[in-house]
Order: C-alpha cells, then structure tokens, then sequence
C-alpha cells in the first residue's frame, strides 16, 4: 500500500495532481485548498497518500500532512460521508480546524463544505464528537461548555449567555469560548449579566 509519494509536479487537472516519481506519473486527487498549495509543474512535492481500492478502480488521495490524511479516514467513517465529501471538507478547513469545529459543535463550519447539508453536518458531529478534542486545539473548558449548550445541560446562566452573544451575531463557536473564559474568570456561579459582560470583553480583546 502506497503510504507516501515524493516527486516532481507534471501537471494539474481539476480535483488532481499529475505526480512523477521516477518516471512514473501518479494521479492524486486532493482537497482544492491542498491543490492550491502545491509548487509549479517541474518542482518537488511530497504527499501523504491513501489508496482506495474498489472492483473497478484504484484510487489515491494526496495530503500535506498526516493529519489531514488521518481526517480523511475519520471523516468516511460516517454514514453519508464519501470520499467526495471528506476531500470537500478539508478542501475549506485544515486539520486542526475540522478537530476544533467538531469538539464544539460548530455546525455551520462544518456545513460550508460543498456537499455537506444539515443532516450530513449534525451527523458528522454526533459521531465524531467523542473523537475531535483529543486531535483539537481549543481549551478542554471551551470544549466542555460547547457541548453542554449543544445538549441543552449546561447551567442556565452559562447557556443563556451563550444564546445572547449569538443572538448579537457571534458564532456559536466564538460565544462558547468567550462564555467558558468567562467562566474561568468568574466562578461557575455567576450570573448571566456577568458572564455576558466578560464575554463581551472577551471577545472585543
């Protein structure tokens, strides 16, 4: 099984890259934005590689980086997922980023993907979610507030501020953060004047 290819750039089509290894030019569909970060024709390239083998086809996906390969293959582990899809999530999000918008239940990041509507979205989140905050990179507390909003038992101060920072546009993502920085700041039993103050100021730093 194929793991790595280092090589040269022939050429690009539309979802692939045409790599040369010795001679050998591979066909290596890859996310738009890794497609876009790749060097010119003629210039040395290195991709982590994830071979799909079905009765009519060989298939490999190219990656910048194990991570994003390894998300790859979580990603198709949900029911509704393809590689279609999962090549259009990391096409818009990195690594780090689909981690973080799953360990906080940011459905509407995970939606801007092409392919991906709300059923899809929710599910990607509800399957995954016990998976994304050992790979993300938000605060555990953040993360914790996050979820608990998202399954209606988060204390009522801690998810009514929530609900008023989105309601003044923020994302929920962005609201959750705040709240739980609040949180950290003024105990578990402030009010939720309070935390939608320190939350405010929060997000104006």
């Amino acid at each position: 099984m194929i793991g790595k290819l280092k090589g040269t750039i022939d050429s690009f089509g539309e979802d692939h890259v045409i790599l040369d290894v010795h001679g050998v030019g591979y066909q290596v569909h890859c996310p738009s934005r890794i497609l876009q970060g790749l060097p010119r024709p003629g210039e040395a390239a290195v991709l982590f590689i994830e071979t799909i083998v079905r009765e009519d086809m060989i298939r490999l996906f190219g990656f910048g980086q194990e991570a994003e390969r390894e998300w790859f293959r979580i990603l198709m582990t949900v029911q509704g997922v393809g590689a279609k899809v999962a090549l259009g999530i990391l096409g818009i999000l990195k690594a780090s980023e689909v981690a973080n918008a799953i360990a906080l239940g940011d459905k509407a990041t995970i939606s801007r993907a092409p392919g991906v509507g709300k059923r899809v979205a929710e599910r990607i989140l509800s399957e995954l979610k016990d998976k994304a905050p050992a790979l993300a990179s938000v605060d555990p507390g953040t993360i914790a507030v996050s979820q608990s909003v998202a399954e209606n038992v988060a204390a009522r101060p801690v998810a009514e501020a929530v609900s008023a920072l989105a309601n003044l546009g923020y994302a929920q993502a962005q609201a959750s953060a705040a709240v739980a920085k609040a949180v950290q700041t003024a105990g578990e039993d402030a009010s939720t004047e309070t935390l939608i103050r320190l939350g405010l100021k929060e997000l104006a730093g």
